[in-house]
This record gives C-alpha cells, structure tokens and sequence, in this order.
C-alpha cells in the first residue's frame, strides 16, 4: 500500500453537528417543522446539489448559497477531532506514504478544516467537488487522485465513513476500508463489503505494515 485517499467529513474531521444543525437551520426556515435532526443524518455524504435536488429541485441554487453561508459562520465553533487522527498521518507520512484527500466538498471548505486541524502539510493535494463532473460514487475523483499521484490501483486505498468512499473506490478499482465511527454506523457501511473496517485510526498502521 502506498497511498491512502481519505474522504474529509466524517472521516478526518467531526463534521457531523455542523452538518446536521446547518441543514436543520435552513430546513427550518424553508419548510418549519417538517425536518428533524435525525432525518438529516441521511443527507450526509452527497453533494449539496444532489441533497436539495431531492428536497426543493426549484431552489437548489438558493438553499445550497443559505447552506453555505451558515455552515462557513459555524464551522470553526461546531467541529470536533477525531482521536488519533493526526499522529497516525504524521506517522504514515514518515513512513513514506502518500496521502490525499477524495471529498464531495468545495476545496475552499476543505482547506478551512484542514487548517483547523493543523493539517495541509500531511496531504499532497485536495480533490473536491470543484475539480470533477462527477462526484463519488462515481470512481472519477478517485481516477483522478490516482492519475495525480502516478501510481497503481493496486497500491491504493480509499476511506471513508460512507457509502459513497467505499463505492467510489469499488468503481475504481482500489482498496477500501470504512470507518467505525461513522454516523451511519459500523454495520451500515459493512453492507457494502469495504476491504477493511477501521474501528480507530491507528488501524491504518497495521494495515499498511501488513500490505
């Protein structure tokens, strides 16, 4: 294994309260009452547009501006780290292995958590939701991370902590691996037969040692 792509959200960074009280609060004011926080838990992973297509296809161009608005005044306030997180890229980084970052995000949000973390330096480059046609489950921005990188398929992995990462690497070709601490849960994401199950981050280590 030689190089490891991570989904952001959920993943790297605790996201998930910011996520589910931005949507409630634009939820809240477009249709009052109608939307709970545990039915925004379904909304994490897809692209904004694919989210308010679904919702309001009439105003998506507005609901994804109020979304943003909201979620960049709230973000540094409402995100958590993950245990363990950055001392095990810092050490899979000295290892020699290569890491970048496969999200449905803007590459301007990404970086603003990136920088919270203390994190840019670990990572060679960020694709998001600007530089493709096609987000994940669609394998295009995992081809493209690959194609970045200049290695083989079969050298690479794909994480993440929903359907979405594990599929995209699937239809890509390379290794995938969920995370425990996924929103969804441990045995949502088993559905989908990642190639590994990480219960910490320090996993990592073990399965790149053993690859």
């Amino acid at each position: 294994m030689k190089a490891l792509l991570f989904d952001f959200d959920g993943t790297l960074l605790n996201t998930n309260e910011l996520i589910i009280q931005t949507f409630m609060h634009v939820l809240n004011e477009r249709f009052p009452g109608q939307y709970s926080p545990q039915d925004c838990i379904k909304f994490i992973g897809p692209s904004l547009i694919e989210t308010f297509e679904q919702i309001a296809p009439d105003e998506v161009d507005e609901m994804v501006e109020k979304y943003r608005e909201w979620n960049q005044a709230h973000h540094d306030e409402l995100v958590t780290e993950y245990d363990g997180v950055i001392t095990t890229l810092e050490q899979l980084k000295e290892q020699g292995i290569r890491l970048a970052i496969v999200s449905t995000k803007r590459r301007d949000t990404i970086q603003k958590g990136l920088n919270l973390m203390g994190a840019s330096h670990l990572f060679e480059f960020l694709i998001g939701l600007d530089d493709v046609k096609n987000v994940k489950p669609n394998p295009e921005p995992v081809l493209l991370a690959i194609e970045k990188l200049g290695i083989n398929k079969e050298e690479t992995m794909m994480i993440g902590d929903n359907y979405h990462d594990i599929e995209a690497g699937k239809n890509a070709g390379v290794k995938t691996a969920g995370v425990a601490w996924s929103i969804q849960g441990e045995d949502f994401l088993r559905q989908y037969n990642p190639d590994y199950i990480l219960h910490h981050m320090t996993d990592l280590l073990t399965i790149v040692k053993e690859s």
